[in-house]
């Protein structure tokens, strides 16, 4: 959400900045029914004035013994008083489409930011190590398989019953790619609670929709998001599965006013995550690149403005820290304008390579949000002048757990069809350090 004496104060600073994003002129809409909200509040306020003011007249009325006066006073007391309503509705209705309109508009990038149109403007910051291919480990094999082919000749990967429980885009994991992707889960957690400081937490998998409001999920992408309603009798209303646990752990501090020694907040869930992928058909429809049901360790920062782009950095070498342990090739990229999300300020993608695809491919977003929803969701810390000030915000993949498993499998696969086990994630796996077709 943005903050409309800013838009007020440099109106074409903003329309730049949206212009940055592919996006038209915004503020002479949004100036409008700035202008329309603040008219419907001076009406109100000036009629509620106007029926205090006629109550000590009609007092003094009826003290001059004039009641005509008195009478005429008291009609247009009356007069206002059926107008109320009118006026109260007229300051709802304007105040509900500058926020609708507010709401609908996304976030604006840093000055940082590179300028492009699409994915193709993305900026390479970084590359950790070479291909597998390149450094010998895919000894044997010259032309590497793909997960879901690795997966189904070991006969532990099963898109087909899937498909039977619950259509499209769902996977059956089984015996040792099941207990792999367990591994890689805890793994990463351990990771991130153990070395790098963030605080474990089990949120709920069901939120409201003043939680995906704040953290923008809603209203502008409810097309991909799944609703879980009960029936009509249910007078509390739907829920939303978590599209990932940004949306709950984000929202723990809404409507709270924090101390600076409380910040920065730091927390990491491995959940399930849910997305109806609307706007994706006929991408990836074989695997488990892109999937309705997935796991994913995330990581959120709460902290304070001076120190958010500090904790972006921070975040991003969180992440890059369970590839480097994985020994998985990738590349850090700076997304453009056009690439960015809808809430973020500044976003670095890390893209892990598959050889099975012979491509990078998304394994992680680290985004900072600025107070962009913190203002969604009313969250503040006390400043040093002792006045509340909206926090920063950031989200990230800690990483992809599904998309992991596809790295590791096409990274470590042998000639025989097997697939060895990393090193790190040998503690996890109760011994085994291959994963083979069952005899």
């Amino acid at each position: 959400m943005h903050d409309i004496k800013v838009i007020r104060d440099n109106p074409q600073a903003f329309d730049a900045a949206l212009g940055r994003r592919g996006l038209a002129p915004m503020s002479g809409e949004v100036l409008a029914l700035d202008e329309a909200r603040r008219s419907a509040v001076t009406a109100l306020q000036t009629a509620q004035e106007r029926r205090n003011a006629l109550s000590k007249e009609i007092g003094q009325a009826m003290a001059a013994k004039d009641p005509a006066r008195a009478e005429a006073l008291k009609a247009e007391v009356a007069a206002l008083k059926e107008s109320g309503p009118a006026l109260e509705q007229a300051e709802r209705d304007a105040s509900k489409a500058l926020d609708d309109c507010l709401a609908a508009i996304p976030n604006l990038p840093l000055p940082d930011v590179p300028d492009g149109a699409d994915e193709h403007g993305n900026v390479v910051r970084s590359v950790h190590g070479v291909k597998p291919e390149e450094a010998g480990k895919l000894r044997g094999i010259n032309q590497p398989r793909q997960h879901f082919e690795i997966g189904e000749a070991l006969g532990q990967m099963d898109f087909e019953s899937a498909a039977k429980l619950s259509g499209s885009r769902f996977v059956v994991l089984n015996r040792g790619i099941a207990r792999l992707s367990r591994a890689l889960g805890q793994f990463m957690l351990d990771t991130h609670v153990n070395e790098h400081g963030y605080e474990e937490v089990a949120p709920p998998l069901l939120v409201r929709d003043e939680a995906m409001f704040g953290t923008a999920q809603l209203p502008k992408f409810r097309d991909d998001q799944f609703a879980a309603v009960k029936g009509s009798s249910d007078s509390e209303g739907g829920h939303w599965l978590i599209p990932t646990a940004e949306v709950p752990l984000t929202n723990l501090v809404r409507e709270s006013i924090l101390s600076p020694e409380e910040l920065p907040r730091r927390y990491t869930a491995l959940t399930q995550c849910f997305r109806a992928e609307a706007g994706a058909a006929g991408r990836d429809t074989r695997g488990m690149i892109r999937q309705h049901q997935f796991e994913k360790v995330e990581l959120v920062s709460i902290t304070t403005p001076d120190k958010s782009a500090e904790e972006h950095e921070r975040m991003l070498a969180c992440a890059e820290a369970v590839l480097k342990k994985l020994d998985l090739h990738y590349r850090v990229m700076t997304l453009c304008t056009g690439d960015m999300g809808f809430a973020s300020q500044k976003t670095f993608d890390i893209e892990v390579w598959l050889p099975g695809q012979n491509a990078f491919r998304e394994i992680s977003s680290c985004s900072v949000c600025g107070d962009f929803q913190a203002r969604r969701m009313n969250a503040r810390y006390r400043g040093a002048d002792g006045k509340p000030a909206f926090v920063h915000t950031l989200n990230g993949s800690g990483v992809a757990v599904g998309r992991a498993l596809v790295a590791v499998l096409e990274t470590y696969q042998n000639e025989d069809g097997s697939v060895t086990v990393p090193d790190v994630l040998k503690p996890y796996m109760g011994g085994m350090t291959h994963i083979e077709k069952a005899a």
